[in-house]
C-alpha cells in the first residue's frame, strides 16, 4: 500500500490483516504531491518487488482551495493526473515484465464536467475549484486510453472507472452544507465499500483484457464524454504532462 499518511496507513493495514489473516500487507510512503516523493517510492518498489501485476492509481484530491504541490502544480491536477502519471511512467518496465498485468486509474464521472485548459493547465491565470477537479478527471480518463494504445500487445491492459458518488473523507474541502447534504443523501451514495467494487472488478475481473482503454462504472462498461475520445487533444496532454516533468516517454 501506497500511502500519505503512514499512521492511518498502519491501522489500515492492521484491519486488512484481522479481515484477512494475510499477514503480507506493507506499506510504503508516497506522497503523489511531491516528485521527489514518487522518484524515491518508485526506486524502493523497483528493488524491492520481482513483478507489479496490479497498479491502481487512486489517489484523489477533490474541489479544494487553490494550492500548489511541491513541483510548483496545481494541486488537482498535480496529484490526481500528473503524480499518477509520473508513478506509472516509473513502474512502467517492471509492469511490463510482469504480464499480465493491469494498471487501472481512479477517474470519475466528474470528468463531463469541463474540457481540458491546455493554454492554462495549472488554473494559474483563473481557478475554479469544480472545473479543476473536473479537468483532472478528464485528464485521468485520457491517460488510461492514450496509455492503453501505447501497450497494445504487451500483456499490460489499463482502465479507468467511475466509483460513484462514495461516502469518504474525499468532501472535506466542500463547504458544510455540501457536507451535511452528503450526509442527508447517504441512502442514494455508497459505503467506501460498495465503492471499490468497480476498482476491483477492472484489476481481477477475467476477460477484460479486449476492452483495454475502456471507461467503467458499476461494474461494467460505460461511456465517457466525447471530449475524453478526443485523440489530438490527449496527444496534447500526454506531451504536456511529460514536459511538466521532465520527463520524455513517446
Amino acid at each position: 500500500m501506497a500511502c500519505r499518511d503512514l499512521e492511518r496507513a498502519e491501522e489500515a493495514r492492521t484491519d486488512i490483516m484481522e479481515d484477512t489473516g494475510n499477514e503480507n500487507v506493507v506499506i510504503r510512503k508516497l506522497d503523489l504531491s511531491d516528485t521527489k516523493s514518487i522518484r524515491a517510492f518508485a526506486e524502493i518498489i523497483n528493488k524491492e518487488e520481482k513483478q507489479v501485476n496490479i497498479l491502481i492509481n487512486n489517489a484523489g484530491v477533490m474541489m479544494c482551495p487553490y494550492s500548489k504541490t511541491a513541483d510548483g502544480f496545481e494541486m488537482q491536477l498535480g496529484v490526481n493526473h500528473l503524480g499518477h502519471f509520473l508513478l506509472t511512467y516509473l513502474l512502467l518496465d517492471l509492469i511490463k515484465r510482469s504480464a499480465a498485468a493491469r494498471i487501472v486509474v481512479v477517474a470519475s464521472v466528474a470528468h463531463t464536467w469541463t474540457g481540458l485548459r491546455l493554454d492554462d493547465i495549472n488554473s494559474e491565470r483563473s481557478y475554479d475549484t469544480m472545473k479543476a477537479y473536473g479537468q483532472s478527471k478528464l485528464a485521468n480518463v485520457m491517460f488510461a486510453r492514450s496509455l492503453a494504445k501505447q501497450l497494445q500487445g504487451t500483456g499490460v491492459s489499463v482502465f479507468s472507472l467511475h466509483p460513484g458518488v462514495v461516502q469518504s473523507d474525499l468532501w472535506r474541502h466542500q463547504h458544510q452544507c455540501i457536507q451535511v447534504a452528503v450526509k442527508i443523501f447517504s441512502i442514494f451514495t455508497k459505503t467506501t465499500l460498495e465503492g471499490a467494487q468497480t476498482t476491483i472488478f477492472c484489476a481481477v475481473e477475467s476477460g477484460l483484457e479486449s476492452q483495454s482503454g475502456g471507461y467503467f462504472s458499476d461494474c461494467a462498461p460505460a461511456r465517457c464524454s466525447r471530449a475524453a475520445s478526443d485523440d489530438e487533444t490527449a496527444q496534447k496532454l500526454w506531451e504536456i504532462s511529460c514536459n511538466l516533468l521532465g520527463i520524455t516517454w513517446q
